[in-house]
């Protein structure tokens, strides 16, 4: 019997694939438009080190703990109605975010934020699955929408940068309102609705579940990495892993599970999951220090500091062609691990950055690294769709979207609290003498404060002080990249076991 052919897409799914990009594009940008910001939001609100560290991760936590409640939601009510219904939100908490007045409205705004775009990021995908029937169509496809996901975080604080140099802090999160506006106005006529046949009910147990195992051990990990092991940091990790135990019980034993565990039996999408997970860990975290480390130790404005991080882009893209290109003949578990690797060879190039080194330097490395996200991401999210059934099309991409959003979140907090620890243990013993116990306090705390306080300070302790500050900060990103390349290659070695049985083409769910 002859197997019959897949459709192949035409002009109307093309098009819908473009308007499916950008607001994966913009869900993902969130993470990192605020890089640029971070200055500017300091001294407007004044956040304490903590605030300053929710201000940049709650967003991709509440994403990460909902998206994959949103990915079921959508296989049942349908995939287009949950991302215009996410767009609305996503539209009215940006402008929300965009006019806040303190640190702690900031944080529930970008809280909204996270809750919108776990709508946005899994129904783009599933779509994209349903869309594109023919296999190479849809690598093609999932490699544009990875370049544009991906490629988000890179893009942010580019725009961010744009932006400050002509508006407020708050103009980074305007910019999303036309673009969600545009997609209301476009997607009913573009997307084709799409959802489970026979989807089974709803479980909101299910949904409370997900977000109580994965928020607590955020927070856990988290305050472990600000302060150091605690009680309640051990508490709430226990907390989390036993209530994601009971909801994976609760999954095992269901007739329609909000995620099928039985997928995480399949080599080729642990694999990928874990891929994404550590690729995201270390590029969002090594983003918002690299950002940081142009504006302040480099001295370069937003805008400069934009342009000169646009070559990362093309590193991203030329990352997504490769892994695309050479998928139909190289194995997976050769790809996945190549790029896991060379993103690990543009963090050590990262571990060698000085105070004085040339700005082109740490954007070399960093293209490196990018180009290695490109290539890793690209395959890792092929494999994770063309796995599930196509009925489970929104979980499963809600999987890979958590797999990145908690990665992407985790790094920030993680490698952000490291390299924050690492500035105060220096800068607790080396602060210039004469300085009061307030003024102390805000140069220790991070290196923008240390900006700040050196510009209230005598000339001759004002150099000192920023000497000093720079220094110490290039100590604690140095640290951090290391660290970031030590998880890469640990990735590496782990993906080209798992994927060795893999052979070379996107694995497809029906190819089993």
């Amino acid at each position: 019997m002859t197997t019959p052919v897949p459709s192949r897409a035409r002009g109307r799914e093309w098009l819908g694939l473009v308007a499916l990009v950008i607001p994966a594009l913009l869900a993902s940008m969130d993470l990192s438009v605020l890089f640029m910001a971070a200055p500017w939001i300091s001294a407007e609100l004044e956040p304490s080190t903590g605030q300053y560290l929710w201000i940049m991760d709650i967003y991709g936590f509440v994403m990460a703990g909902l998206l994959v409640t949103m990915g079921s939601l959508g296989d049942r009510v349908g995939r287009r109605r949950l991302l215009l219904v996410g767009a609305a939100a996503f539209g009215a908490a940006s402008l929300l975010a965009a006019f806040a007045t303190t640190p702690e409205l900031l944080i529930a705004a970008r809280a909204l934020l996270g809750l919108g775009g776990a709508t946005l990021a899994p129904s783009t995908l599933s779509l994209i699955r349903g869309m594109f029937a023919d296999e190479d169509q849809r690598r093609t496809a999932v490699g544009v929408w990875t370049a544009g996901f991906t490629g988000g975080i890179a893009i942010g604080p580019i725009v961010g940068g744009f932006l400050l140099e002509r508006f407020w802090w708050g103009s980074v999160f305007v910019i999303n309102v036309p673009v969600m506006l545009l997609l209301l106005a476009v997607g009913p006529f573009l997307l084709r609705e799409s959802k489970d046949p026979h989807p089974g009910r709803f479980d909101p147990l299910s949904s409370l579940l997900s977000l109580g195992a994965v928020l607590p051990v955020i927070y856990a990990v988290k305050r472990v990495a600000e302060e150091g092991p605690d009680p309640l940091s051990l508490v709430t990790l226990l907390v989390g892993l036993a209530v994601g135990a009971l909801f994976v019980r609760r999954q095992r034993r269901s007739e329609h599970p909000m995620i099928d565990v039985r997928l995480f039996a399949a080599s080729s999408f642990s694999a990928a999951i874990g891929a994404n997970t550590a690729i995201a860990f270390a590029s969002a975290g090594m983003g918002l220090l690299a950002v940081t480390f142009l504006q302040t130790v480099l001295g370069l404005s937003p805008f400069d500091a934009a342009l000169w991080m646009l070559p990362t882009i093309v590193g991203s893209v030329v990352g997504v062609a490769l892994a695309s290109a050479l998928a139909p003949r190289t194995r997976p578990a050769i790809l996945v691990a190549a790029g896991l690797v060379v993103a690990a060879g543009g963090f050590l190039l990262v571990s060698t950055m000085r105070v004085d080194a040339p700005v082109w330097w740490l954007i070399a490395s960093y293209g490196l690294l990018t180009l290695g996200v490109g290539m890793t991401s690209t395959l890792a999210t092929s494999l994770v769709l063309t796995t599930a059934p196509p009925e489970r099309a929104g979980a499963a991409s809600a999987i890979s979207e958590t797999s990145t959003e908690f990665g992407g979140a985790l790094g920030i907090a993680v490698l952000g609290s490291i390299s924050a620890g690492i500035y105060r243990a220096r800068m607790d013993t080396e602060v210039p003498a004469g300085l009061g116990d307030d003024l102390v306090h805000t140069a220790t705390d991070t290196v923008g404060g240390a900006l700040a306080v050196a510009g209230q300070v005598p000339a001759e302790v004002a150099g000192v002080l920023r000497d000093r500050a720079f220094a110490a900060f290039t100590d604690g990103f140095t640290a951090t990249a290391v660290v970031g390349a030590a998880i890469l290659l640990v990735g590496a070695l782990v993906s080209a076991v798992a994927l060795r049985r893999v052979p070379p083409g996107t694995p497809s769910a029906d190819r089993g």
